[in-house]
């Protein structure tokens, strides 16, 4: 008489999908936490030659913007609107990075898997 497997099914049984979900758990624990150091920890971008500085989070909240008066020529007509140029171009070279931290940092938990087809965002 043969011996018959018990439970039946693919090796490893419910264990294996157990340990996956164990290991998605994690991960999900890991995202969490990479995501509230993110609302603290920050990126400072310099443009102008120095004359404008932004401090923004990771979660691409503007913490400070200093103007250093010392390369800002008032005496220039066009000073108002060279000023806002570089708030402009401040401004969106430090959420392109701060944008690139929390994606490396995500990524880092991850491992790619957040771009697998069929999971909608699953990880992310």
């Amino acid at each position: 008489m043969a011996k018959r497997r018990r439970g039946g099914g693919m090796p490893g049984g419910a264990g294996g999908a157990g340990g996956m979900m164990q290991q998605i758990q994690k991960m999900q624990e890991d995202m969490e936490k990479a995501q509230a150091a993110l609302e603290t920890e920050t990126v400072e971008v310099s443009v102008g030659g120095g004359a404008l500085t932004i401090v923004i989070t990771g979660h691409q909240r503007v913490q400070s913007i200093r103007i250093n008066p010392d390369v800002v020529d008032t005496d220039d007509e066009e000073w108002t609107a060279d000023l806002e140029d570089l708030l402009v171009a401040g401004v969106n070279q430090a959420i392109e990075q701060s944008q690139t931290m929390a994606a490396e940092k995500m990524e880092k938990i991850t491992g790619g898997l957040g771009n697998l087809p069929g999971l909608g965002g699953l990880l992310g």
